[in-house]
């Protein structure tokens, strides 16, 4: 396919149907390790869609109990993690990066030849000289890459759409890695999916995070609220005019036909000042923008990550950091908005 002017190689719901994807895996037992932030939504898709799943996840903690209450039974479908990789012949690897680099050992000894490591992440494999994650040589390891969070990727799925997904194969052991992939991709209940490599995936996914998706958002709202704000304006005008007119208006108009179209419903006062002020802004950005992938490609923002996240006490201070950011006055003043909302007030 065509993506201005450059050819991608993707696989669409139309060329590889659900019924094909099914009988491509009626043998498998897939295992999705992990119930935290793609756990459910994935293994949620594939069972709704027909495949055969379990999940693995420590006993006795919230997301073991979150499964429960998702409907898997304990000792039928969800088991302990090294139980779950036994059984398994595909195994969806999706802990948090640091927990995959504690329960390696756990798991690699139960990758015996011909099973599948799958991935939604290409972090483990890229940066394995850092995470230690290197599989054996006889299994299939193949990445799946929702385009978004599990959230999101359920949601779709019950609205009966799909979220985008990238696919990769890093090591085709068995000669059947590349349908083991596109199926699992149809069945978490991808919109298309598009080749990449666990390298290129990390890269743009931690550039992505960092960048637009929420660090640079996030960023850039912070600093608009302060001008207004320090020129008078109210906590609900700015963040109307800083957030809630972006996700409830313009965010919808660009993603059903791109910014110039976006740009071409709005005021023509709007448009002139947003077409002269778009370079400006990227041309303040870049050098940030080339200094974070840099900082990526370094593997700096990972062994950033693995040292942070491998820590003790990483969910107080990220409860920390999180709390400090909800309790600003701008995000305050979003929750007051968010309540106003006439949908909250049927």
């Amino acid at each position: 396919m065509n993506f201005g002017g450059v050819e991608e190689n993707v696989v669409t719901r139309e060329e590889f149907p659900l019924a094909k994807a099914q009988e491509v895996l009626k043998n498998e037992t897939i295992a999705v390790i992990g119930y935290g932030v793609q756990g459910p939504g994935q293994s949620l898709n594939l069972k709704d869609n027909g495949f055969n799943v379990i999940v693995g996840q420590r006993k006795n903690s919230k997301t073991w109990d979150k499964a429960v209450a998702d409907g898997w039974v304990p000792g039928e479908t969800l088991f302990e993690i090294e139980e779950a990789c036994k059984r398994a012949t595909i195994i969806q690897y999706l802990l948090s990066d640091a927990a995959q680099i504690a329960m390696w050992p756990t798991v690699k000894k139960h990758l015996t030849a011909g099973k599948a490591l799958y991935f939604s992440h290409g972090f483990a494999i890229t940066y394995k000289e850092r995470t230690g994650i290197i599989p054996p040589a006889d299994v299939d390891v193949i990445m799946i890459a929702p385009k978004g969070s599990g959230t999101s990727l359920r949601r779709l799925f019950l609205e009966g759409r799909g979220l985008n997904s990238s696919y990769a194969v890093f090591q085709d052991a068995t000669g059947k890695a590349w349908d083991r992939v596109i199926a699992l991709g149809i069945g978490v209940g991808s919109g298309y999916l598009f080749e990449t490599d666990f390298k290129r995936e990390v890269y743009s996914d931690l550039t992505g995070e960092r960048g637009t998706l929420m660090g640079a958002i996030q960023g850039i709202f912070a600093a608009q609220y302060q001008v207004l704000r320090e020129n008078g304006h109210t906590p609900s005008e700015a963040f109307n005019e800083t957030v809630e007119e972006l996700t409830q208006s313009l965010m919808p108009l660009i993603g059903e036909n791109g910014m110039d179209w976006m740009y071409a419903n709005c005021s023509t006062t709007a448009q002139r000042g947003a077409l002269d002020w778009w370079k400006p802004f990227r041309d303040a950005t870049l050098p940030v923008f080339k200094k974070l992938y840099a900082e990526v490609a370094a593997g700096h923002e990972a062994q950033r990550s693995i040292d942070s996240n491998s820590k003790p006490d990483y969910r107080e201070k990220l409860d920390a950091e999180l709390r400090e950011m909800r309790e600003s006055e701008m995000w305050q003043a979003g929750e007051a908005v968010r309540a106003l909302r006439p949908e909250r007030n049927k």
